[in-house]
């Protein structure tokens, strides 16, 4: 049970905007300044949606359109990594990576979707929720953000926001194997500070591995570039050692006034380092060596 005087602290918390609530299932709340950064960024946006009336857009053309206008954000990876121990819906419109730039781009989307009163952080930290968490619920345990793109694929198709047009598309069957975050677990913050947590993201890891994955691969993608759409969400499928596939890269089709249909994704460091258009697609995915294949999910609702 709570004390009235924790409740009703809570309860000014929440009026004075300093706290905000991950979900209804989850017992915990981080200060809102801690899962929402770029305010600035957001109005500006909200401003530039308006005025170009983005909300009359498909949901697929919105999504590139509002990517189109995070251009140049510079790259920013482990921007999700805000607690030690809590997990909570967050935005951080200051930098991105491929994955929060392309998820942040259709939630914005989504906002669009909404009465204008409603185009605020705590609206588009909804839909980042919707999408990001397994079943669309963030319950404050770091598990239950959907880590891997094949399984989030699975997961939102599930719930009618995706459509997965990869095996229509030419799609065929790629050996799987999700271990990263396993191996590779002193990289993430979370796992850092609780490694109890590494039994049961092993079982996660099994079950996504068990997943069938299908890609078009990279010598078929000029072929099918006629049949994709503006705002259709491309994943990289890359080999990660002999006989072994897993997802690595993500980013947006976009065409060009021109019709070329590129890519539109966060560049590593290494590379660009910021949001950019790159050239065509089928070019792109040509150039790296390890790059085997393409997934295609079209944004629904």
């Amino acid at each position: 049970m709570i004390r009235r005087s924790t409740l009703l602290r809570i309860l000014l918390l929440l009026t004075a905007g300093l706290l905000f609530s991950i979900s209804p299932r989850a017992a915990v709340a981080l200060p809102f300044d801690t899962v929402f950064k770029g305010r600035d960024r957001f109005d500006r946006l909200v401003t530039e949606a308006a005025a170009g009336n983005w909300s009359a857009l498909p949901i697929g053309e919105r999504t590139a359109t509002v990517g189109r206008a995070l251009t140049g954000t510079p790259y920013r990876g482990s921007t999700l990594e805000i607690d030690d121990r809590v997990e909570a819906p967050s935005a951080n419109l200051l930098g991105l990576d491929c994955w929060t730039f392309f998820e942040t781009s259709l939630a914005f989307a989504r906002m669009l979707g909404e009465p204008r009163d409603k185009w605020t952080p705590e609206t588009l930290l909804r839909y980042l929720e919707l999408d990001r968490y397994r079943g669309g619920h963030c319950t404050g345990s770091y598990l239950s953000r959907l880590h891997y793109l094949e399984d989030w694929a699975v997961d939102n198709q599930r719930r009618g926001l995706v459509e997965d047009l990869t095996r229509s598309l030419g799609g065929v069957a790629w050996p799987h194997s999700a271990q990263e975050m396993s191996i590779l677990w002193r990289h993430y913050r979370y796992l850092r500070a609780d490694p109890s947590l590494l039994p049961e993201l092993r079982q996660m890891e099994d079950r996504v591995s068990t997943m069938p994955l299908y890609g078009i691969p990279v010598s078929r993608v000029a072929g099918i570039e006629g049949r994709l759409r503006d705002g259709d969400i491309i994943g990289i499928i890359t080999r990660d050692s002999p006989g072994a596939y897993s997802t690595s890269h993500v980013g947006l089709a976009v065409r060009q006034p021109n019709g070329t249909l590129c890519f539109l994704h966060a560049s590593a460091p290494h590379n660009y380092g910021r949001v950019l258009i790159e050239s065509r697609l089928a070019s792109y995915v040509r150039h790296y060596r390890t790059d085997a294949a393409i997934m295609v999910f079209r944004p629904v609702r």
